[in-house]
């Protein structure tokens, strides 16, 4: 008799667990729903149930009947502003979320800027002590999406923070811009915000689009019809992809020289370690050997010796006397290597490293006194002159398959991070990245003008899509005409022929040594105005200044504004001129009055076209009176050329 009573409570606890409502992860407790807008949730519930649905801002129950799979679809409109408001859900088993709001919902995107935290263990933004302390925000609410990856579009996301209430502990780790923004909104509109931040550093334009675009997109061949072929089933394309790269490596080894590492070359270029490569060989990507013999005191020979080369980046193959003593993979992987003493001789030793490098900086990338051999508490220094020689350059091969392990992937955080919360509605999108696409300018402004038609589709409507310019960064140049970031910021502003989207001019708040300012509450306020004005129709200046047209004027230039500007000296600076055929000056300028300058530069004698603000970290010093800065522009280049 125990035992049958055993067998039917585990039966009905069964039964009730089938019958609970389930929901996807975004629709859960404390969350903010988009005011006054329809919503079509998918949700599960026992296969053929009959699940009542009642919220509690109408009081009235509506009635949803589940599929024999259990799908239902959640069909209600959210109140005005307002809350605490709940909801009830009742097929058989009754489950209630509770203490939501309603007010306006942001969903924030985009590289490590956007991830960049408040206050957490790898950023913290200006006067993090005072933003943290003044984050008791019980009407603000936070929804972070965990990093994922997926190769088709998801039914649901991964949470790391899930609606929580704004408080100094919540807040430390989430998005600094989308939080800012928050505080913009809820102080300004008097009503409840919730911000999602789904983000993750270091990743391009493409893992946040959809497959059917980027397929389309020159560049991206290989990984779609990799993904195509193998019907988007990870082991199928994993396995296409070792076969790839392994015929990559080996196309790798036919190119390299292959030397001898016990032959020593004084007559190799020198290059002074620790330092990058392409410090010395701009823009290379491929196999170095590195050489540097070193004097091995008599008291040493045959006894065993440590070297110590600091990072390499970002595989090497390290050599003693022509025998190898071991290798590693990893740019940020300090290298260790202990010599057995019978390689050992008093007088001339020689090092050789074999370095491959496959993006990025390549080479000795550590500190002086990381580069060092030791035996038995005595050192000799390892840094300074070594010798090199480029013994293949991956320019000259095909690009490397991308691994479909990487978040650089195409579509793969599109599909884990994106479209699962299609069906949730918000107000609008914000996005801060582009530091990953450097250097492919003209690919990006076709990337995210079809990244922005996916996000908008998948929404059903054209919602507004605001977007920060990337901020100046790297060593000051004020005549660099062929700078790549300049270029892609060029390529951000082709977003704005499409409707409804804005551009937050951050040029001014950068760091040449910092890839992520920390002046995010910038960002956010600039963001925020552009939403204000736009979306809630408060008298909000948010546009920054932006050149209108330019003539030619004898030696001078003119160049016209569509605001009145100001400068904080007299010197205008930030412009340079050029004479079309390749020859550019910085400029000197004066105003004729407060919406037109007049430039001129005594090497250029018949200049065509000004630029401004076009260099990595650049110097421009011109705003408008509203204090925005002027729009980096180029009036020899249309945004995305």
């Amino acid at each position: 008799m125990k035992k049958l009573a055993l067998i039917l409570a585990v039966a009905m606890a069964t039964v009730a667990a089938q019958a609970e409502v389930k929901l996807p992860s975004y629709f859960n407790e404390n969350m903010v729903m988009q005011q006054n807008q329809e919503m079509s949730i998918p949700a599960k519930a026992r296969g053929g149930a009959k699940v009542k649905i009642t919220p509690s801002w109408t009081g009235k129950t509506v009635t949803a009947k589940a599929d024999k799979k259990g799908n239902f679809t959640i069909n209600l409109t959210a109140p005005a502003a307002g809350g605490p408001y709940s909801i009830t859900f009742d097929d058989g088993d009754v489950t209630t979320i509770g203490n939501l709001l309603s007010g306006e919902v942001w969903l924030c995107s985009g590289q490590s800027n956007m991830e960049f935290p408040v206050a957490g263990g790898w950023g913290s933004v200006y006067n993090k002590d005072e933003v943290v302390a003044l984050a008791t925000k019980p009407t603000i609410r936070l929804f972070q999406v965990r990093k994922t990856m997926a190769f088709e579009p998801q039914e649901d996301v991964n949470v790391s923070m899930n609606w929580c209430e704004c408080t100094p502990a919540t807040v430390q780790n989430f998005s600094s811009v989308a939080y800012l923004f928050a505080c913009q909104l809820a102080d300004s509109l008097n009503v409840p915000v919730g911000v999602i931040d789904t983000s993750w550093g270091g990743t391009p334009a493409e893992a946040w689009t959809s497959f059917g675009s980027i397929k389309e997109i020159p560049g991206f061949e290989r990984e779609t019809k990799r993904m195509s072929a193998n019907k988007f089933e990870r082991d199928a394309i994993q396995k296409a992809y070792d076969k790839e790269i392994e015929d990559w490596f080996k196309s790798c080894d036919r190119a390299d020289k292959n030397l001898n590492p016990a032959e020593f070359h004084p007559e190799w270029k020198t290059i002074n370690a620790p330092r990058y490569i392409e410090n010395v060989e701009p823009w290379l990507d491929g196999v170095t050997w590195y050489q540097k013999e070193i004097d091995v005191p008599a008291d040493w020979a045959g006894k065993s010796i440590t070297i110590h080369l600091g990072p390499i980046d970002d595989d090497d193959d390290t050599y003693f006397n022509g025998k190898k003593i071991g290798s590693t993979s990893g740019f940020n992987v300090p290298r260790h290597y202990t010599i057995p003493g019978e390689l050992v001789k008093a007088g001339k030793n020689l090092i050789t490293i074999c370095n491959s490098d496959f993006s990025g900086e390549g080479g000795f990338g550590g500190n002086a006194n990381d580069m060092y051999a030791e035996s038995y508490g005595s050192r000799i220094g390892l840094d300074g002159e070594w010798k090199y020689l480029v013994g293949a350059d991956f320019r000259t091969l095909p690009a490397k398959p991308l691994d479909i392990n990487s978040s650089s992937h195409p579509t793969v955080l599109y599909n884990a991070m994106i479209a699962p919360l299609r069906h949730l509605p918000v107000k609008g999108f914000l996005w801060y990245q582009g530091c990953a696409n450097v250097g492919r300018d003209k690919q990006y402004a076709q990337i995210m003008k079809a990244m922005v038609n996916d996000w908008r589709k998948d929404w059903g409507k054209p919602l507004p899509f605001y977007f920060v310019q990337l901020a100046g960064y790297l060593q000051p140049q004020y005549l660099q005409p062929n700078s790549e970031w300049a270029a892609l910021r060029n390529a951000q502003l082709a977003v704005l022929d499409l409707e409804n989207t804005g551009v937050a001019v951050a040029i001014d708040l950068g760091h040449p040594t910092d890839i992520h300012p920390r002046n995010k509450q910038d960002v956010a306020a600039r963001l925020a105005r552009i939403a204000l004005n736009r979306d809630y129709g408060h008298d909000v200046d948010y546009l920054a200044p932006a050149v209108v047209s330019s003539e030619v004027k004898g030696n001078k230039m003119v160049v016209s504004f569509d605001a009145s500007l100001r400068t904080a000296n007299p010197a205008l600076l930030g412009f340079i001129i050029g004479d079309g055929k390749g020859n550019w000056a910085q400029a000197t300028g004066r105003y004729i009055d407060d919406k037109t300058i007049e430039l001129w530069a005594n090497t250029i004698k018949k200049p065509v076209a000004v630029r401004y603000d076009w260099a990595d970290y650049p110097n421009g010093n011109i705003y408008g009176v509203n204090g925005l800065p002027v729009v980096p522009f180029a009036t020899d280049k249309k945004p995305g050329e």
